[in-house]
């Protein structure tokens, strides 16, 4: 499961780096 949770985290952060990107192009059109 340790592995598992390893996955787990790495997507986390993939998402919330896919996140920011969009807000800012998100603030970069206003």
């Amino acid at each position: 499961s340790k592995a598992n949770d390893l996955e787990i985290s790495s997507l986390a952060i993939e998402l919330k780096t896919e996140i920011e990107k969009v807000r800012e192009q998100i603030q970069n059109i206003e």
